[in-house]
């Protein structure tokens, strides 16, 4: 590498450094100086003057807010200086709605399951409740506070059991959430054991077993398609992996890949063709799972 290069890393490894710096003392020194203010009794607790303190404190509510995503940028800007080109900056913008769409979409999934897990652990405690003897609008009442299956349709449902309401019909509308389909069976549970006289408790372990039954499916195909998506990601990651080799044999390809037309030309297709295998490989295992 040249002289130029060399001092473009060096720039790049000491703002770096000055980053995390900053990262360490925003969050594992604020948390340092809560533990001392918290246990110091109201006396007098030695600190930094305060404008060190807010902008630490601006720093970690900022860290907290930011996503994972705006790493996108950073790597642009890393790279536009390695590379003398402004086009990775343009590329990490690119990227950062991207990115949020899918750690928005990973969260999302993340709550259906957490969701999905309260209603199963609702129908147990209901059925337990059920069987010591409290009637069933008293048991959803104790049952639901216990376990928040009902996610934000908590309010409604706990009126119509606590005031005589359509309990079924409040649990079917409570179940269009996200992961709490489970709710349908526990509707039709408590519609037949109001009218026809049918015994909750037995229908609601039924129900529980049927639940915990597809949760461990979807937790065992989860678990066999894990080697495919990161036989993926891996994949995704050979092109940054090349590049890094590249350099290291002072073949210089960010120059290649930013400076000249067969390189734009090979960044551009290769680009297309690494993002279109990337989702053509992950929606065939999203699909494996929704089967």
């Amino acid at each position: 590498m040249g002289e130029g290069s060399l001092g473009s890393l060096s720039a790049v490894a000491a703002v770096g450094c000055a980053g995390a710096a900053v990262w360490l003392l925003g969050g594992r020194h604020f948390g340092a100086r809560r533990a001392r203010l918290l246990f110091a009794g109201g006396g007098a607790v030695g600190a930094g003057p305060p404008g060190r303190d807010r902008i630490l404190g601006e720093l970690a509510r900022l860290r907290g807010r930011l996503g994972p995503e705006w790493w996108a940028p950073v790597a642009g800007v890393v790279l536009a200086v390695l590379g003398a080109s402004v086009l990775p900056v343009f590329a990490g913008a690119v990227g950062v709605p991207l990115l949020r769409r899918a750690r928005l979409a990973r969260d999302a999934r993340r709550e259906q399951e957490r969701r999905a897990d309260a209603v199963i652990a609702l129908c147990g405690a209901l059925a337990g409740e059920v069987r010591a003897g409290r009637q069933p609008g008293g048991a959803l009442l104790c049952a639901a506070r216990d376990s928040g299956g009902l996610g934000d349709a908590q309010a409604a449902v706990l009126a119509a059991a606590r005031f005589g309401g359509d309990v079924p019909g409040a649990l079917a509308a409570a179940a269009r959430q996200p992961g709490a389909e489970g709710l349908r069976g526990l509707a039709a549970c408590w519609r037949v054991a109001v009218d026809q006289g049918a015994g909750l408790a037995a229908g609601l372990d039924r129900l529980d077993g049927a639940l915990r039954a597809e949760r461990d499916q979807r937790a065992d195909l989860r678990a066999q398609l894990s080697g495919a998506r990161a036989t993926a990601v891996m994949l995704a990651g050979l092109p940054a992996l090349g590049l890094l080799l590249g350099t290291a044999m002072g073949a210089d390809p960010l120059r290649v890949l930013l400076h000249t037309g067969a390189g734009l030309g090979c960044l551009v297709i290769g680009g297309l063709l690494e993002g279109a295998g990337l989702w053509w490989a992950l929606r065939i295992v999203r699909a494996a799972e929704a089967a």
